[in-house]
């Protein structure tokens, strides 16, 4: 499939697919004119490296996890060394790092907006609070 339909299929945008076989993250092989092709597996890869860059996880960290990837949702690691063991685990803290910043931020956005709710002047037609 062409880079269109992969980011259509994806919602990746055709840069930052381009980033990502840059990156290594993705590969394509290419057509007689040079276009990109790419394979139907792209588009479960395409989501998992979209998701672990959601996650936090920088693309060197995503490269090297990649081979140990299986159907979304799945890493299978058959014999994992020391430092794949430490590099997971690292970012694993990572992650509930950036859960708890995530949670403290999302809490103080709520008390603002209870007070913000509590000081603003009832819309007309409704009880005051």
């Amino acid at each position: 499939m062409r880079i269109g339909e992969l980011s259509e299929r994806t919602g990746v945008s055709r840069r930052m697919l381009r980033y990502y076989e840059e990156q290594e993250l993705i590969a394509s092989g290419r057509c007689a004119n040079g276009y990109r092709d790419y394979p139907e597996p792209c588009v479960d890869r395409v989501q998992q490296v979209r998701g672990l860059l959601d996650a936090g996880l920088s693309t060197q960290t995503i490269r090297r996890i990649l081979p140990c990837l299986g159907p979304p949702g799945r890493i299978d690691i058959p014999n994992p060394t020391p430092e794949t063991i430490a590099l997971l685990e690292l970012e694993c803290a990572r992650m509930s790092e950036r859960i708890g910043q995530l949670t403290r931020n999302r809490d103080a956005m709520t008390a603002y907006l209870a007070e913000v709710r509590r000081a603003a002047p009832a819309e007309p037609g409704e009880p005051a609070a």
